[in-house]
């Protein structure tokens, strides 16, 4: 058994025995965990990922004469002002009003690190202690009093992986998804991650001294939506922006989806006895998490496989019998050069660790929104849908067309979806006098529906891509309903109950 205090003393001497995690599973398969407990100290963990939930809180110092800001913009990207007068919190995901997702606050982050000048925009209503409406000028982040990151949720333990099993491109925060099982991605550092080296967070709580972003920094809380109980365990984070580096901070925008920042976090992990030496030694062939897919527009998203971190980082996974092209999100050599820093600064007496003040919550349970009672596809969809075959003739669709009053045919093939055809597909073939098979004619890349996705969703849906109906699918590609606008309409009119 050691201290944490006992191990500050080694550091003090220089005879502290530092290992990053990456190194403690052959050291624990070489020695056995009591003896590893016994021969190393501390062990470093290291992530570096998009971290949407991160931001700062800046104070500008007060203007001659006074404001009271009421909104402020930073490179034209709005912060926070609802606090006292010249406070505010940039957000990393907040956009800017002029350059969309190509800038947003993550980018006014990292420029204020890296020494730029940010143009400081602020209105105010006026008061008679607060009396200036109105200030424009240029700032650094050595023109600020305080300038101090705080992050609401970073560092996940785990993270679920990415794929699609849309005829579409998907666009999200996930990265950009590829149609039909194209592609997964994953985040994470695996067995480098802080978490999954302390699952039962027994050194890791409020107070415990981290590296963020190239600088000393401290866990202030358990992050929101931290979920214990299914090992997705999240850490509140704060540090001084001032000492931070760019090289373990960099905004980043994900197309069509928006701007993050990506955060360098780095927990020194004391083993304290063979149960710490034990929990450091875990490898990414035992960490599971599972592949979801965003196909389904739906917070259950449906789970494709289940996955270990050491089959993600092999770049590839199979997925119905088809191997699958991988690619992580976040940087791995990034994680191992925090990790190696981190190290560094404590075999120098740089860094000394400190023990929590209170744990980490180990019962959490994170839960949905509270709303009204969702409607979703399913609820309004007609059901079963009317398909024809994909060897149907234009002229049998037609008869069935006219006979039935359906505006739009599914058209299926070994009883899979192929395409969708319309009256006005259908009529325009009639017209140019056009024979053959539907498929001549049928639309082949289909948006559809799923029957839990919400009607938000599937209006949503209809709107981007100027259509009127979306066939219903199951995981399989078996048509079960179709939803229109016309019953979209009718849920309006009966007030969407």
């Amino acid at each position: 058994m050691k201290t944490i205090e006992e191990i500050n003393q080694k550091i003090r001497e220089g005879n502290v025995c530092v290992v990053r995690a990456d190194e403690m599973p052959e050291i624990v398969e070489e020695l056995g965990a009591e003896k590893a407990a016994e021969e190393v100290d501390v062990v470093t963990t290291g992530t570096f990922g998009a971290m949407c939930s991160s931001g700062a809180f800046l104070n500008f110092g007060h203007s001659e004469p006074p404001i009271k800001m009421q909104r402020v913009w930073l490179n034209d990207v709005e912060a926070y002002t609802g606090i006292a007068a010249v406070d505010a919190y940039i957000g990393a995901a907040q956009l800017s009003e002029t350059r969309g997702m190509e800038y947003g606050g993550a980018h006014v982050i990292e420029d204020l690190v890296r020494g730029k000048a940010v143009e400081l925009r602020a209105t105010a209503y006026g008061t008679d202690c607060y009396p200036r409406k109105e200030i424009r000028t240029m700032i650094t982040l050595d023109d600020l009093n305080q300038a101090i990151m705080v992050n609401p949720r970073n560092a996940y333990q785990r993270y679920n992986a990415a794929t699609n099993s849309t005829d579409r491109t998907l666009y999200t925060y996930m990265g950009t998804l590829l149609p039909r099982f194209g592609n997964v991605t994953f985040s994470g550092a695996g067995a480098l991650s802080p978490l999954n080296n302390d699952p039962e967070y027994r050194t890791i709580g409020t107070g415990t001294r981290i590296f963020l972003c190239g600088a000393k920094g401290y866990i202030i809380g358990e992050g929101t939506q931290h979920s214990p109980k299914n090992h997705f365990g999240t850490l509140m984070v704060s540090g001084n922006l001032k000492e931070m580096s760019p090289d373990f901070l960099n905004a980043a925008t994900f197309p069509k989806y928006g701007t993050t920042l990506y955060v360098g976090i780095g927990i020194p992990i004391p083993i304290l006895d063979e149960d710490m030496a034990r929990r450091t030694a875990i490898r990414d062939e035992d960490i599971k998490v599972n592949i979801l897919d965003y196909g389904v527009a739906s917070r259950n998203r449906p789970v494709v496989r289940t996955v270990s971190y050491a089959e993600l980082k092999s770049g590839k996974v199979e997925i119905n019998g088809e191997e699958v092209p991988v690619s992580p999100l976040s940087s791995y050599r990034v994680a191992i050069d925090i990790a190696e820093e981190l190290k560094k600064w404590i075999e120098r007496g740089e860094f000394f660790l400190s023990a929590p003040v209170e744990r980490l919550p180990r019962e959490r349970e994170f839960r949905p929104m509270k709303q009204e009672s969702i409607i979703r596809v399913k609820d309004i969809m007609s059901s079963p849908a009317v398909t024809v075959s994909a060897e149907s003739t234009i002229e049998e669709v037609a008869e069935l067309i006219v006979s039935s009053g359906i505006n739009h045919l599914p058209v299926v093939k070994d009883g899979v979806l192929v395409g969708i055809v319309t009256s006005f597909d259908i009529a325009k073939a009639v017209a140019r006098g056009l024979k053959g098979s539907v498929e001549l004619v049928m639309t082949r890349r289909v948006i559809t529906a799923t029957p839990e996705e919400g009607v938000e969703s599937a209006a949503r849906k209809m709107e981007k891509h100027d259509i009127s109906a979306l066939p219903v699918i199951n995981t399989r590609r078996e048509v079960i309903g179709i939803v229109t606008t016309e019953d979209l309409s009718k849920l309006v009119g009966r007030g969407g109950k």
